[in-house]
């Protein structure tokens, strides 16, 4: 529902939008320095967040979780099978970036988006492949602060508006409540022998 509201309101230049220029240029002043804010952009990157994906799907894999693995795989391939096209549709500049022609815009954020799945997913293989507790609750941690610091390098830098990195995040969190549902109902295993 709210990654309803927000596109419609970022699709129609609604009230939103001014508020959500003004929170930009409010984080923008108030940004920690640049290297600090470009490092936390590029948790975001597949470069970065791709690989912590894999290493949880060996993970999962090698703990016979195969159906998992593959759900985990392919909710991070629908990444950019839906943001692409969005950002598309939308085609809304970024904070400090005009219109271009040669890039589709700046809505949802890819990074964002990237980073909650990727980082997300891999929580959910781990916490489905191990007992305790403690590393469970520090994978899930880990994800959310992983994307938190990236959505907020992305403003900080003005690389998106905060509605931007929100869309992002809304899309995660529909893909991950799919692999969670998913993985949930016992899915098959492969145990190896």
């Amino acid at each position: 529902m709210l990654l309803v509201l927000v596109s419609w309101q970022v699709g129609v230049d609604g009230p939103l939008v001014g508020a959500d220029e003004a929170l930009s240029r409010d984080l923008v002043a108030n940004a920690p320095p640049e290297r600090v804010a470009e490092a936390l952009s590029d948790l975001g990157g597949p470069v970065v967040a791709v690989p912590v994906l894999l290493a949880a799907v060996v993970f999962a894999l090698w703990r016979g979780r195969w159906f998992a693995a593959l759900a985990a795989a392919v909710a991070m391939a629908l990444v950019p099978a839906l943001v692409v096209p969005a950002k598309t549709a939308f085609a809304r500049p970024g904070p400090t970036m005009p219109r271009l022609t040669d890039y589709a815009g700046f809505y949802p954020s890819g990074h964002a988006t990237t980073s909650a799945v990727a980082y997300g997913a891999a929580a959910v293989l781990v916490a489905g492949c191990v007992h305790r507790a403690w590393v469970r609750r520090v994978a899930v941690g880990a994800a959310v602060l992983l994307s938190a610091g990236c959505g907020l390098g992305l403003t900080w830098h003005a690389y998106h508006w905060p509605l931007d990195v929100l869309a992002g995040w809304c899309l995660a969190v529909l893909l991950l409540w799919a692999l969670v549902r998913l993985t949930a109902r016992g899915a098959p295993t492969y145990r190896r022998r």
